[in-house]
């Protein structure tokens, strides 16, 4: 039982110790992850539009 208490003492100032992100920091985080993510879904969607092109223009 004591090593219960000692490991929820230890939890709880540890979790004292987190800062929390603000409303602000979590949107400037979601846009920056949002505009990466359809930057890199575009240029892979034009890799692979341009290699389909040449692959069947090789096949035919």
């Amino acid at each position: 039982m004591n090593k219960f208490k000692t490991y929820y003492k230890n939890a709880k100032e540890e979790l004292f110790k987190v800062i929390f992100p603000i409303k602000e920091q979590i949107r400037t985080a979601f846009l920056s992850v949002f505009v990466v993510v359809t930057v890199i879904t575009l240029f892979l969607a034009l890799i692979d539009t341009v290699m389909s092109l040449s692959i069947s223009s090789v096949m035919n």
